[in-house]
């Protein structure tokens, strides 16, 4: 065999778990609050993690704590602040001093500051879904990155372990916006989740949580080996 031969083979090896990595859905672990659980996450193989800098979350963290956990962080994972009607500059402020990646907005920020915040840093937009839902409040953010779809609460914008109809998301890509689905997310239905949905990321909280801020281990490792076999089952 010549030596581009063996490449060739080596190449086509290769080729079907390449190509199954490309469709694996992504995993975010939000409300990080310690350098313990942020390690753990990452053990876990999660692709994002979360800090909430929303002062009123059980799950807040200060600039400076989340600074010191992201210094710790490998370059794979991406680091995203989660912010609910905050300051433009105040956001940026904090996205430079903690070095995160992505700014996650909750709250009712408009298209026009998602358009103007875009131009710095990636974005994701938050959409409360409670019915009717149209695919034209997803289309509205077009300069997103992504929409984060997460269930309709009257206390609280997100943790709340809630689901929602997942069908809605699966609707909702029509709008060409990568999906992530949050909302009520756990180990036992992220499975289902993801074959009803087909998102492009999950984001859970709460349901790896022993407590409101603090990760359980092997809910986080349960969790991946879940998606993982989803993964494989929609994998094409």
């Amino acid at each position: 065999m010549t030596e581009q031969e063996c490449q060739e083979s080596v190449r086509a090896q290769h080729a079907v778990p390449l190509q199954r990595h490309r469709e694996m859905v992504k995993v975010k672990i939000c409300g990080i609050t310690n350098r313990g659980d942020a390690r753990q996450a990452v053990e876990s193989g999660a692709d994002l993690l979360g800090f909430n800098f929303v002062r009123t979350s059980p799950r807040y963290i200060t600039p400076a704590k989340a600074r010191r956990i992201v210094k710790k962080l490998p370059e794979s994972v991406s680091t995203v602040g989660v912010f609910q009607d905050e300051n433009e500059e105040k956001m940026l402020e904090i996205a430079r001093s903690v070095g995160l990646d992505q700014l996650q907005l909750h709250g009712d920020e408009t298209p026009e500051e998602v358009a103007r915040l875009k131009r710095r840093m990636r974005v994701i937009k938050a959409l409360r879904v409670k019915k009717p839902f149209r695919a034209a409040q997803v289309a509205a953010y077009k300069r997103a990155d992504a929409i984060l779809l997460d269930a309709y609460s009257r206390k609280a914008r997100g943790g709340t372990g809630k689901t929602f109809d997942w069908r809605i998301a699966r609707q909702a890509r029509r709008a060409g916006r990568r999906i992530f689905l949050a909302g009520g997310l756990t180990p036992e239905n992220v499975g289902e989740a993801i074959r009803t949905a087909r998102p492009y990321a999950v984001d859970v909280c709460s349901g790896v949580e022993s407590r409101p801020g603090k990760k359980d281990a092997r809910r986080m490792q349960s969790l991946m080996s879940a998606v993982r076999a989803s993964g494989k089952k929609t994998a094409r």
